[in-house]
């Protein structure tokens, strides 16, 4: 028989267990595998509590391809190489309250060219997420992605310190000229837990692309999604959700609707080891103005060749998007790939675009940092007919050389290819090397 001295103190530990319970954040009541399908950056990602901290840089860069939107004299397109300067700076880090998290990443800056000085500019990104419990069974959660380019500089490439994943978001990654790009993703999510298996989430967002130039179509969109998932198991989770998109462009007439219906599964491997993706059909409704030929009675008659005609087309797309990760002490590795119906670059409108990309970051207890990642994407378009796509890869390092300042360092290649149209094959690169500064006993983090 239980003594009541003893039946007392279980009773007390119970309901301290209970109010444990209760309090305990939703995102920690999951505990699973990572969902692709909302976004979700790799479990080992999200679980890493980096320190908000500045930076500070200035480099020598050199920069070749440099291209505006507008053909030289010759009929060709610009490709301008030269040496510059370059200043940056940033903040970025993540933090965690009871109830709420903060993910923050802003870089910045200022390039100068010694020969092309038309293409001086700066270069601004942000991307913020911010998690709050609202109560025991409800999470909402806001996610921004905006950026103010000269240059290309957006990258699909994870960050540390931001839990969600960019590919799975609205970028102009695939810019082709060197012109001023505006771009702004907002997304808002609610999701209710209700079990330890069970959740439903709803999201919407919006997105807009505006380029300076008038020969480049701008987008404005938005989507709504839904979704729910299922914990089969202590490392697996399959779901299914359902998402509409709108893409409208500018300067143009053209516009699509996408519907996307797919399944989801996500599976920790191991503690280290993380798979998540999805797979299903989209269907995508373009509207469209082409340029055709008059016939010749009409010709004759008016003294016009050609005039502007309407097309609609209905498109089944299979879809799918899928991301093997594994998290390392100091860094990350992940390899990812994905076939989606996505609003083009500004040259090209709505398109099927199969993507791959690789990455690994990592950041020394001591002295190094380096990050490196290479993006693969090859693009069909639903309206005007033609092909294209690009290979970019980047390697970029960080060396403590004194206390808070390193040496830092950088390269990027990238090659355009089409087969439809022969001047967007080019290939471009830029380095850059110099001083970094930022607080703290860790190397200064590269992007």
């Amino acid at each position: 028989m239980i003594e009541p001295a003893a039946q007392g103190a279980l009773l007390i530990l119970g309901r301290v267990l209970v109010l444990c319970t209760l309090a305990a954040p939703v995102f920690a009541q999951y505990g699973g595998p990572a969902i692709l399908s909302r976004g979700d950056a790799p479990t080992g990602v999200v679980e890493q509590q980096i320190s908000f901290r500045p930076d500070f840089e200035i480099s020598a860069i050199y920069d070749t391809g440099l291209a505006g939107a507008a053909l030289t004299t010759q009929g060709q397109l610009g490709n301008i190489a030269s040496a510059g300067l370059k200043v940056s700076g940033g903040i970025s880090g993540n933090h965690s309250w009871r109830h709420t998290q903060l993910g923050l990443s802003y870089h910045g800056s200022i390039n100068q060219y010694a020969k092309a000085t038309y293409y001086d500019g700066s270069n601004q990104t942000l991307m913020l997420s911010l998690e709050h419990q609202l109560s025991r069974h409800l999470l909402v959660t806001f996610r921004e992605n905006a950026g103010m380019l000269s240059t290309e500089v957006t990258s699909t490439a994870l960050e540390e310190a931001i839990p969600y994943d960019p590919s799975q978001t609205i970028l102009p990654a695939t810019n082709f000229v060197d012109n001023r790009t505006l771009f702004l993703s907002t997304e808002a999510s609610l999701t209710y837990q209700r079990s330890t298996r069970l959740s439903f989430r709803a999201s919407g967002s919006g997105f807009l692309n505006r380029r300076r130039s008038s020969d480049l179509a701008g987008v404005t969109g938005a989507s709504a999604d839904g979704d729910i998932q299922y914990r089969i198991s202590r490392r697996q989770t399959i779901g299914v959700d359902y998402s509409f998109s709108n893409y409208s462009f500018t300067r143009i007439f053209s516009g699509s609707d996408v519907h996307s219906l797919r399944g989801s599964y996500s599976a920790r491997i191991s503690k280290t080891v993380e798979f998540s993706g999805f797979a299903g059909v989209s269907r995508a409704e373009t509207k469209s103005e082409q340029e055709v030929a008059v016939n010749p009675l009409i010709a004759a008659l008016l003294g016009i060749t050609s005039g502007l005609s309407i097309t609609h087309a209905i498109s089944y797309v299979p879809s799918a998007s899928g991301r093997l990760s594994r998290t390392f002490h100091n860094g990350v590795a992940y390899v990812s790939g994905s076939r989606l119906v996505v609003p083009g670059n500004g040259l090209f409108l709505t398109s099927i675009s199969a993507t791959a990309i690789a990455g690994y970051s990592y950041t020394g207890l001591r002295n190094w940092s380096f990050t490196s990642n290479f993006n693969f994407n090859r693009s069909t378009t639903l309206g005007i007919p033609g092909n294209y796509g690009s290979a970019s890869g980047r390697l970029s390092a960080s060396h403590t050389i004194f206390k808070t300042f390193s040496a830092v360092a950088s390269f990027t290649a990238s090659q355009y290819e089409s087969g439809t149209y022969s001047l967007y094959n080019r290939l471009i690169y830029d380095a850059s090397v110099g001083l970094g500064w930022s607080p703290g006993d860790i190397p200064l983090r590269v992007w």
